[in-house]
């Protein structure tokens, strides 16, 4: 099995800058991937960015371009962290951001796997 466990979420003003990291422990070397998903109040969960143990990556269309997600793939301590940096917030960014590791493709493509207890973002002035 696979812990997750978030933090830097908080209250950021429109434009601003926030930086999300994910530290997972256990079964690291199961990990396939690892990313990032929001929930807003009254949407779906959607895809914020995930990265693979190779390094591919792939991003939600509406975050291109202003988050950038990077991994540190510390294997001789036992952790594996990955990070989402985001820049240029938007009010359409608040939600909770939840991380996750995939054990493989098909549990990324179907988005099971581990999951972290989520942390939120709120982007207002």
């Amino acid at each position: 099995q696979v812990q997750l466990v978030e933090s830097g979420g908080g209250l950021v003003q429109p434009g601003g800058s926030l930086r999300l990291s994910c530290a997972a422990s256990g079964s690291i070397f199961s990990i396939y991937a690892m990313g990032w998903y929001r929930q807003a109040p009254g949407k779906q969960r959607e895809l914020v960015a995930y990265i693979t143990s190779g390094g591919s990556t792939n991003y939600g269309d509406s975050v291109k371009g202003r988050f950038t997600i990077s991994r540190d793939n510390a294997k001789n301590n036992a952790k594996n962290t990955v990070y989402l940096q985001m820049n240029s917030l938007k009010p359409e960014d608040t939600a909770v951001y939840y991380c996750n590791a995939a054990q493989g493709p098909l549990t990324l493509a179907t988005r099971s796997g581990s999951w972290g207890q989520g942390t939120q973002v709120t982007v207002s002035s």
